[in-house]
């Protein structure tokens, strides 16, 4: 039996315009998330009551850029605290009688802070997308992640779940997806205000804000809209959030009990499905296998991450070649992911700060590949940087390491030692060991303070012979200004590096004044620190009040 040639006619065939309203004032939607919504799902008419909200955090890439790419070279990310949310409910209330004859199943995807709402149609067979919306407003990272997730119900459920869960998808999908603000770069809009570069003036938009920047052009025309990132890996964090939603309101997985916090040596179970199916929808979606640390992150949290072989994602690249995507998912979940994480965060009363310098954002993947080109035209001298960038690379990681353990054995000198050097430059830091656990600590900081700075020299001159700006001369002045601040442990460029945010981990209650000094700069500090969790459901969050607020109040014009 084939699919009909043309989808059902009843669906509005157009992309509409929406409009948020900012009062966020509509009671929420969200009812207690169910168990097992593919076992429940037809004892319930509201598809409100169904509704699921999973959320998945942003990156920084610590240690490991470039590196990261090739096993078994490993990195530091830490997840923070800005998220990406995704909202899965029912599109209608109950299985219309005529419906089970239908092979499609209708999917709607909105994305209030494009402005966006865009129409599919579900093929139950193969497992296939088809847009009927406007072509302009299609997201790959979402459709991947859909026909994936889907397909990943069908190749674990046995045929009475399948049944159950073909009715289920005849009630449709309605997929809302949200960016909180900080993945988003509003300095144009605060500076357009006349209010000042702070965190206070980035608090004061509203959540979810708008990130449709250039929506029409001068002829009245609608135009792709120019977004500014601050390299916080949105694309990652939206893939994992949708497909963890899914997952749950399919029934495949159970996230209720699940806190998102990476669990050493230890089987994730159910997070590990969330991370293949993800990796796999992301890779696919952005043309080409990366090193996943970004979707690694965002499932499992922050972790010193060693990237799986490229060869476990085979299956997927070659379902073009018109293999069935139910057979390619089921490959995918059966093959040997072979990364590895460990668990990490950093030390305590130590902050992570993000600061944007208005210098623009940088490509990662032409960075990436000037990089490879110059390991092929120099492999002797590019093997050298790369074995002492790694070197650095572990330095620090054993330094931070050292300073937790050293937190756990005396809290009290620890403590005692940050505060003190909180309040002081580096060079003045071993003025406050007067004893030898005192000198410990001091000792881990200058060691951790070293690594950095062998980081940096490594990746400036790895940029310098690939002829990019790994660290641009203007980077450099800010980070040797900020890492000489008074309780600045560490200060860098994250990931590959750029014109993106810099990053900075301060001591103590330092940070303050290293947001001061960086607005009195020109450098707007985000609101981004360290949050050690990865994928979760959203219940009883304050957040998923303003969330679920926002999507009721959407209007279509």
């Amino acid at each position: 039996m084939k699919d009909p040639p043309n989808p059902p006619t009843h669906v509005v065939h157009c992309c509409h315009r929406l409009h948020l309203d900012s009062t966020l004032r509509i009671p929420c939607i969200i009812s207690p998330l169910n168990l097992n919504p593919v076992l429940q799902h037809h004892q319930i008419k509201n598809p409100r009551e169904m509704a699921v909200v999973a959320s998945a955090p942003g990156k920084v890439l610590m240690t490991g850029g470039y590196l990261v790419l090739e096993r078994p070279n490993a990195g530091i990310v830490l997840s923070t605290n800005a998220r990406f949310y995704a909202i899965v409910k029912p599109l209608y209330e109950e299985v219309k009688p005529e419906s089970w004859a239908w092979v499609w199943a209708d999917v709607k995807l909105t994305s209030p802070q494009m402005a966006r709402e865009t129409m599919y149609k579900l093929s139950l067979k193969h497992l296939t997308l088809q847009c009927v919306s406007s072509s302009a407003s299609r997201n790959p990272f979402v459709e991947y992640a859909v026909q994936y997730t889907v397909a990943a119900a069908y190749a674990t459920f046995d045929k009475n779940k399948q049944d159950t869960l073909h009715k289920l998808l005849l009630r449709g999908l309605d997929i809302t997806i949200l960016g909180c603000n900080e993945f988003y770069s509003y300095r144009d809009q605060i500076e357009a205000q006349g209010l000042p570069l702070t965190p206070e003036s980035l608090a004061s938009l509203p959540p979810f804000a708008s990130i449709t920047f250039n929506a029409e052009e001068s002829s009245g025309q609608n135009c792709k809209p120019e977004v500014a990132k601050t390299g916080l890996g949105s694309s990652a964090a939206m893939t994992t959030a949708v497909v963890s939603a899914l997952l749950h309101y399919l029934g495949v997985v159970n996230l209720s009990s699940i806190k998102g916090q990476i669990e050493e040596n230890k089987d994730a179970g159910e997070l590990d499905i969330v991370h293949v199916i993800a990796q796999t929808a992301h890779c696919i979606a952005q043309g080409k296998v990366g090193s996943g640390f970004d979707v690694s992150s965002a499932v499992y949290g922050s972790q010193r991450y060693v990237r799986f072989s490229p060869e476990v994602l085979s299956s997927a690249q070659g379902a073009s070649e018109g293999m069935i995507i139910e057979e390619v998912i089921s490959n995918v979940l059966k093959a040997n992911w072979d990364h590895e994480r460990t668990k990490f965060s950093l030390p305590p009363m130590m902050t992570l700060l993000l600061g944007e310098p208005g210098t623009g954002g940088s490509s990662t993947p032409s960075m990436v590949g000037a990089v490879k080109k110059w390991q092929k035209s120099d492999p002797e001298k590019s093997l050298e940087t790369w074995k002492e960038l790694s070197e650095a690379n572990s330095k620090l990681e054993l330094h931070l390491n050292t300073l937790s353990k050293l937190a756990d054995k005396n809290n009290d000198v620890y403590t005692s030692v940050i505060n003190s050097c909180s309040n002081l430059t580096p060079e003045k830091w071993n003025e406050t060991a007067n004893d030898p656990s005192q000198a410990e600590v001091v000792r881990a900081l200058l060691g951790a303070r070293d690594a950095m700075l062998g980081i940096r020299f490594n990746m400036r001159r790895m940029g310098e012979a690939a002829g990019i700006p790994i660290e641009p001369e203007s980077q450099t002045r800010l980070l040797d200004t900020t890492m000489n601040m008074e309780g600045v442990l560490l200060a860098g460029v994250p990931g590959a590096g750029g014109f993106d945010a810099v990053f900075a981990v301060t001591l103590g209650a330092s940070g303050n004044n290293v947001i001061k000094a960086w607005s009195s700069l020109n450098v707007l500090s985000l609101l981004v620190r360290e949050d050690p969790r990865g994928v979760c459901l959203e219940n009883n969050d304050p957040r998923t009040t303003e969330i679920t607020s926002s999507v009721s109040s959407l209007q279509i014009v």
